[in-house]
């Protein structure tokens, strides 16, 4: 149970920085809700599969592509672009935390020197970052590559 309720938590967390960067992309209002719960369906989806032990990247090409399909269903619903939904949704995702420590080894390699351990904190961190930012754009853009295919996939 208690899973659950941080789960929520957390779902109800991921919704307000996805609702602060739809304000930012000058979303409609009456999108700024499905905006919110576009985040906190993805945010939860990926806190679940890495509850099941999935890697976090490959949560996050999942989530996306997950977000990305939905995102097109309700674009169809509402007469919206995707991206309407689907950028600001996405956001709550980005890997920040590892990017900052990526940085921080990166500044003290320039101020302390190089060393081995500092090299292989620089380079996990980095791309470990570059893996999820590119699991992001690729499980964004999957979804419009299959459903608006005019032509059969065979």
């Amino acid at each position: 149970m208690s899973f659950i309720m941080m789960l929520v938590g957390k779902m109800c967390l991921a919704a307000i920085p996805a609702v602060g960067f739809a304000l930012v992309f000058n979303v409609p209002v009456k999108a700024l809700k499905y905006c919110a719960l576009l985040g906190a369906i993805g945010y939860g989806t990926r806190t679940i599969l890495m509850y099941y032990q999935f890697p976090l990247e490959w949560s996050t090409l999942l989530t996306t592509i997950l977000i990305g399909s939905i995102g097109i269903s309700w674009s169809r619903r509402f007469l919206a672009h995707p991206k309407v939904f689907t950028v600001a949704a996405v956001i709550p995702m980005f890997p920040g935390v590892f990017a900052y420590k990526a940085m921080i080894a990166l500044v003290e390699i320039s101020h302390k020197g190089y060393s081995p351990e500092l090299l292989e904190t620089l380079i996990t961190y980095f791309l470990r970052a570059s893996f999820i930012v590119g699991a992001l754009s690729i499980g964004l853009s999957l979804p419009a590559l299959w459903l608006y295919r005019r032509r059969p996939s065979v």
